[in-house]
């Protein structure tokens, strides 16, 4: 189990008060790029903003949900992707032209939104701007920022002969201890040496090892790590109710059917007359299949 992908993996220094978690990413990954053709530098910013909400995911205390966006005037306009506690994710993006390889110029006026839904309790957001020179790097003012807290974060993609991955390494010390400032910067210093070989290629107990062979490290129960889309024929149902019956109705009358598509998933939600009177009659229900 400890050399699969789609797994994200935690730890705990036990005696230096930090954190770490690794996620690597295959199977998830290539589900949301099979959506789109995207250009090849938002495909790398995809995979490192997959990894990095499979990261932050696993810091929610709470089952919800969190959203993890870049939006800029440049030539990426649009990328987020949305994780739950439960390590499902799924995204999109939408970019406009040429796009170049390098992150900062990916983005004009570009804004780090982090968005997180808790199923109880108030929605939060913080937000930092993209003017660093990597995503990575703009999450790290985002926890300094907005958390207090230091953290290291590496993100990595790996595209070669058909084949994508993502994976990321997370360090951070735990709230409330001012004296782990010193073991987290040994610990940076030590991690910042794992190449992308080692990374994408050892099994995670050996990567554990060969970076922390002299640390006492508590490793927990890998969690997987999946693609899902929440999208549903109901959930297109509620979308059609805001809009005016009769401009539906005259939509049906010219197409044959109301089209709705899902822009994470390119999944199709066809509804004809007798659907749209029986949404504004709030009486719709998406047929059930059965065996």
């Amino acid at each position: 189990m400890t050399n699969a992908y789609d797994h994200l993996y935690r730890y705990l220094f036990s005696k230096a008060h930090v954190r770490g978690e690794l996620v690597r990413l295959d199977a998830s990954y290539k589900a949301i790029l099979s959506a789109q053709q995207y250009p090849e530098p938002v495909q790398r910013l995809l995979g490192e903003l997959m990894a990095a909400t499979s990261l932050l995911t696993a810091t929610l205390k709470f089952e919800g949900d969190i959203a993890v966006q870049l939006q800029s005037e440049g030539p990426v306009k649009y990328a987020v992707i949305n994780g739950t506690h439960q390590q499902a994710l799924r995204g999109v993006a939408r970019w406009d032209g040429d796009v170049p390889e390098d992150f900062s110029q990916m983005f004009k006026k570009g804004l780090l939104a982090i968005t997180i839904t808790p199923k109880e309790g108030e929605r939060y957001q913080g937000m930092v701007a993209l003017d660093k020179p990597s995503l990575a790097e703009c999450l790290e003012a985002y926890f300094a920022q907005s958390e207090q807290l230091a953290t290291r974060v590496i993100l990595r993609t790996q595209l070669a002969q058909g084949e994508s991955k993502a994976a990321g390494m997370l360090l951070q010390i735990l709230p409330m201890v001012e004296s782990a400032k010193e073991e987290f910067e040994h610990l940076v210093q030590i991690t910042d040496t794992i190449s992308d070989d080692e990374l994408f290629n050892l099994p995670v107990n050996d990567i554990l090892y060969r970076l922390y062979h002299q640390e006492e490290v508590e490793m927990f129960t890998p969690q997987p790590v999946l693609f899902k889309c929440s999208c549903s024929k109901e959930r297109s149902a509620s979308a059609l109710a805001s809009v005016d019956k009769q401009d539906l109705l005259e939509l049906v009358r010219q197409d044959g059917c109301v089209v709705l598509n899902c822009q994470y998933c390119h999944a199709e939600y066809k509804f004809d007359a007798i659907d749209i009177e029986a949404i504004h009659a709030g009486q719709f229900k998406e047929p059930r299949l059965h065996n």
